[in-house]
């Protein structure tokens, strides 16, 4: 899967939400969609990257976007119910959701962990990909064949000393990906949902947890679109419940 090679028209007339689309990983994956024929939905908290994501996709004579600003932070429910009603009165029905946003937080000792930072990183990284994914539901069944991707981590899936909430956080991503993805895996719902580990790649975040790292040692958010487009495409189809690595294990 690592290279996959996507057809042209591989999303056309598909419609995706991306979270975290204003920077990194998100604003890779949202302009990568857009180039293979998808209507993008971008979602972020900072109104000026997601313009200037727009503007590229736009420039690039790709399908419209749509910009949607939101912080996951502080979004109350009824903002995410609104969002879902908004994508279903513009577009009918949605046919991704790629769940990219993330917040790092402390890397520190549990002991000394500051518990507001912590519920900061819970809520970003874990209850808010919860409560956009519970009030898309509708949207996603409307599609015939959806394709939700939660963006997990290697600490999700063992923890590491000093990853904190961040690595807790994405063990509570991998639950919620299995509980969903057997809740809605029938003709009914027709919604397969997976995660996804991006593996060391070359964004700001990455940058804050390895400061001393050279960031050209690092993978380019551009080389791991493979992955993200076969999850997204018709010929992941069936495939729901699974753990995926964007990169090759060393």
């Amino acid at each position: 899967m690592h290279d996959y090679q996507a057809p042209a028209d591989l999303l056309r007339d598909r419609i995706i939400l991306v979270t975290g689309a204003g920077d990194g990983i998100g604003r890779c994956a949202a302009k990568t969609y857009a180039a293979h024929g998808a209507t993008v939905i971008l979602l972020g908290r900072t109104v000026s990257k997601l313009e200037s994501v727009y503007d590229e996709i736009e420039a690039a004579g790709h399908p419209q976007p749509a910009i949607v600003p939101m912080n996951l932070d502080g979004a109350a429910v009824k903002e995410y119910e609104d969002l879902a009603m908004q994508v279903e009165e513009s577009f009918g029905r949605l046919d991704g959701l790629l769940h990219n946003a993330s917040m790092l937080g402390d890397r520190t000792p549990v002991e000394l962990y500051d518990p507001e930072t912590w519920n900061h990183v819970m809520h970003v990284n874990a209850n808010a990909p919860f409560l956009l994914t519970r009030a898309l539901i509708p949207a996603l069944r409307k599609s015939g064949t959806a394709s939700v991707i939660f963006t997990s981590s290697s600490v999700g899936r063992k923890a590491r000393a000093y990853w904190g909430a961040y690595a807790v956080s994405k063990f509570a991503t991998e639950g919620l990906s299995q509980l969903l993805a057997d809740e809605l895996d029938d003709e009914r719902n027709n919604i397969r949902v997976n995660t996804l580990n991006p593996g060391a790649t070359r964004t700001n975040m990455r940058a804050h947890a390895y400061p001393a790292e050279d960031p050209q040692s690092v993978t380019a958010p551009e080389d791991i679109m493979p992955l993200y487009l076969y999850l997204m495409g018709k010929d992941s189809e069936g495939q729901t419940g699974q753990q995926f690595d964007a990169q090759p294990k060393k």
